[in-house]
């Protein structure tokens, strides 16, 4: 069953989990899969200035919008300004989302399953319980293989890659983050493994007490 441990602001969240990360990495972690969306952001903006040997790091990412590399809801590039561009990673592998959904899930899913098992995943999680971009209900959360594109996301943009459900779930340590009241369903409809984030077993999750509905 999924984990959650419950802190009192947004900001210890991002601490809390820039920690785990570095120390993942210290260990025997050496790939690193990061989300979108502002409380990932924060933990980025921290994780840059902690200790890790960066140089013997993968970096890859959870899901990608159909969105040159540059444009501003690419996620790529939030993870560049807040962390890459101050860190220096073995390899950073971009999802090449925009060659649109089906291509570029299918050359991400050849780098994908060159690092498979992923040893680290970080997920945000959205108001409706989302997590990458599977949502509720939809098909895709029922895709095999390792990465698939969409091409109706109920949140704009409509086109994106992601990685699968099984891509996620099969990862050595999933972390998920969630903060705000705005999240407080979604926290509650994961308890009860009613959305995508709340499907993934032995996931852990750091929320606020927003978040968590106190």
């Amino acid at each position: 069953m999924p984990e959650f441990t419950v802190l009192a602001t947004a900001e210890e969240v991002a601490k809390a989990a820039a920690q785990q990360i570095a120390d993942a990495l210290r260990g025997e972690a050496r790939s690193l899969v990061l989300a979108g969306g502002t409380t990932p952001r924060r933990c980025y903006e921290i994780l840059a200035g902690l200790h890790v040997e960066w140089g013997r790091v993968a970096v890859l990412f959870g899901d990608e919008r159909c969105v040159a590399p540059d444009h501003p809801d690419s996620n790529y590039r939030m993870a560049r300004e807040a962390l890459l561009a101050h860190v220096a990673p073995a390899t950073v592998f971009r999802i090449p989302a925009e060659l649109g959904p089906e291509e570029g899930a299918r050359e991400y899913g050849h780098v994908v399953e060159s690092v498979a098992p992923l040893d680290f995943v970080l997920l945000g999680v959205g108001e409706d319980g989302h997590v990458a971009s599977l949502f509720p209900g939809h098909p895709l959360l029922s895709a095999t293989g390792l990465t698939a594109g969409i091409r109706d996301s109920p949140k704009p943009p409509p086109e994106r890659v992601t990685l699968t459900l099984g891509a996620i779930r099969d990862a050595r340590e999933v972390l998920i983050l969630a903060t705000g009241a705005g999240k407080a369903e979604a926290v509650a409809r994961a308890r009860r493994a009613e959305v995508p984030s709340g499907m993934i077993a032995g996931a852990r999750w750091l929320i606020d007490r927003a978040a968590a509905g106190q």
